[in-house]
C-alpha cells in the first residue's frame, strides 16, 4: 500500500477507537437504562454497530500489520511506471487527458483517480514507460492510451 493509504487507514482506526467506540458504548448503556432489553429496538441497532464497529477495527488492525507500505516520493524517478506512481495519459481515440494514481485495493477509488495496481489499465501500464504507447484490454473492446508523464506524488 501507499504511505497515503497507510495514514488513511490508520486516521480510520484511531477515529473508530477513540470516538465511535466510546460513542456506541454510551448509546448501549442508554439503551440498557430503558428497561426490557428483548423489545428495545435502541439496544439491538447499538449492539450490531458495535459489532461492526469491532469487526472493521480488527479487519484495518490486520491489514496495518500485514501491509508493505511504498512510499514513492524516497524512489528515484526512472520514467518507468511502477506502484504508487501517478501518470497522465492521452486517449487516442477520444484525445482525452486523464491522470491516474497506481495503488493497492484498498486505496482504489476512480473517483479520486486512483486505480488498482490489479486492474486491467494498471496491468498495461506498469513497466512502460512516458512516449510509450499501451493497449488496454477493456470489457468495451481495447482502448490505447499514450502516456505523457510518471510522476512519484
Amino acid at each position: 500500500m501507499t504511505a497515503g493509504g497507510e495514514a488513511a487507514l490508520r486516521s480510520e482506526l484511531d477515529n473508530l477507537k477513540l470516538v465511535e467506540r466510546p460513542r456506541i458504548v454510551q448509546a448501549i448503556a442508554e439503551a440498557r437504562a430503558q428497561g426490557d432489553l428483548r423489545e428495545n429496538a435502541e439496544y439491538q441497532y447499538a449492539k450490531d454497530e458495535q459489532g461492526f464497529i469491532e469487526g472493521r477495527i480488527v479487519e484495518i488492525g490486520s491489514k496495518l500489520s500485514n501491509a508493505r507500505v511504498i512510499d514513492v516520493t524516497t524512489i528515484t524517478p526512472t520514467g518507468k511506471v511502477i506502484f504508487g506512481t501517478t501518470v497522465k495519459l492521452m486517449n487516442l481515440d477520444t484525445e482525452q487527458e486523464v491522470t491516474y494514481q497506481i495503488v493497492g485495493d484498498d486505496e482504489a477509488d476512480i473517483k479520486s483517480n486512483k486505480i488498482s495496481i490489479y486492474s486491467p489499465i494498471a496491468r498495461a501500464l506498469v513497466g512502460k514507460s512516458v512516449d510509450d504507447v499501451v493497449v488496454v484490454n477493456a470489457p468495451s473492446g481495447d482502448i490505447e492510451y499514450e502516456i505523457f508523464s510518471v510522476e512519484h506524488l
